[in-house]
């Protein structure tokens, strides 16, 4: 009898398509899901140094809920490079503004691996804030993050 571990090359990867709307979804529990397909660790042939996850799309972004207080005490810093150029903006002020999917987006990339494998990751990630998608061609599968937890929806 035999024990062996089985790993996957590459080339026997099978990506599927996965359509996710984040309407009234905690924005935690959603990246959780989709740093969780994009890795592969839902697949029985997961193997952490290849790129074995689904190709991800998630639509309504800007629809996300977030609990507590955090759409206003949680603050994203960046530098402009420039000296005293350390600027901040609130969660909702950035799901408010023209670029609300990139919330979404930046807490998944948190949640993965950092190096090489994780930037081949997130290219397989298509976030759109509203309703709209050009991913129609694929056919992704439906995948309701809302009814896998009574937690994972807000009102």
């Amino acid at each position: 009898m035999l024990k062996t571990t089985l790993s996957l090359k590459p080339a026997e990867v099978k990506k599927d398509w996965v359509l996710i709307d984040a309407e009234g979804v905690v924005l935690g529990r959603l990246a959780a899901v989709i740093a969780q397909r994009l890795r592969g660790k839902h697949k029985p042939q997961f193997t952490p140094h290849v790129d074995c996850g689904d190709n991800v799309v998630v639509i309504n972004a800007q629809k996300v809920k977030l609990t507590g207080k955090k759409a206003d005490q949680s603050l994203f810093h960046w530098h402009t490079g420039y000296a005293g150029g350390i600027k901040q903006r609130s969660i909702g002020q950035r799901l408010a503004s023209a670029h609300p999917e990139r919330v979404l987006e930046k807490a998944v990339e948190r949640m993965i691996t950092r190096g090489p494998l994780q930037r081949a990751q997130m290219k397989h990630l298509h976030v759109y804030g509203g309703a709209e998608h050009p991913h129609d061609g694929q056919q992704p599968r439906k995948l309701d993050v809302a009814a896998m937890n009574p937690k994972n929806r807000r009102g």
